[in-house]
């Protein structure tokens, strides 16, 4: 087998077994969405560095639903820049500062009908337990899709020393293994082809999908966005300005 073909096999194999394993938790999760969407609120999504992958994801996505509402601050995601502006120096360093994660909050006016969903492989950095541990003193519910087998072996970086998996009220495990990376080339030191990318997005898109079934079988029509890069164009462009109407909306009023 090439490397493409391992890559591929660990990355099926990784969706098997979250599939087999996380189900439950991701039913918790899609219900929690459901009932903030369903309450006029906001599922917000967070994620630092290639976190923030699977919370953009959430919104506005051909096929997600109105009312996830993803987080970016772009000195934790523009670190691909490496030298120069919003560069990896950055990245480091601001990931890691305490009371960041707070500040960031205080932009998106929380409101009683929110949640929040945490992307976060390790999940012991402070700009992410921040946020969850912002939210818990709201008594909002905080979902963290993480992985255990990493955090679970590491010590926490927030003073709380808390993991994000020790905070969040559901926990989805990404069971992706610490190095991350997948394939082992022969003659060659490194490990290579990440899993975990193309895993916690794919669990991104299952709670979406899932929030949505739940509102739709409660009698609640969700707002969906359909793609506008068809023939029907100018109507599906009519359809997810009404989208963008909704969000505005939601919030307006905060």
């Amino acid at each position: 087998m090439s490397a493409t073909d391992r890559y591929l096999a660990a990355v099926q194999d990784q969706l098997h077994w979250v599939a087999k394993n996380q189900s439950a938790s991701i039913e918790k999760a899609a219900q929690i969405c459901a009932d903030s969407i369903q309450a006029d609120g906001l599922v917000f999504t967070f994620g630092t560095g290639h976190g923030a992958f699977p919370a953009l994801e959430s919104f506005p996505r051909t096929g997600s639903v109105t009312g996830f509402r993803p987080i970016v601050e772009s000195s934790l995601l523009s670190m691909h820049h490496v030298w120069g502006d919003t560069g990896t120096s950055q990245y480091r360093f601001i990931h890691k500062v305490e009371g960041f994660g707070e500040a960031i909050l205080k932009s998106h006016h929380i409101a009683k009908s929110d949640s929040l969903i945490l992307f976060s492989h390790s999940g012991i950095n402070p700009v992410i337990i921040d946020m969850a541990l912002h939210f818990k003193e709201l008594k909002l519910p905080v979902i963290a899709v993480t992985s255990i087998p990493h955090s679970s072996k590491v010590e926490g970086r927030h003073s709380s020393k808390k993991r994000l998996f020790e905070v969040a009220d559901v926990v989805i495990d990404s069971g992706v293994p610490s190095q991350d990376a997948a394939v082992e080339i022969e003659n060659f030191a490194y490990k290579v082809g990440p899993v975990s990318t193309p895993v916690v997005v794919a669990i991104s898109n299952s709670i979406n999908s899932r929030t949505t079934e739940i509102l739709v079988e409660r009698g609640y029509t969700p707002m969906v966005m359909v793609n506008p890069n068809t023939a029907s164009s100018l109507e599906a462009n009519k359809h997810n300005d009404l989208n963008y109407q909704d969000l505005w909306r939601r919030l307006k009023g905060r």
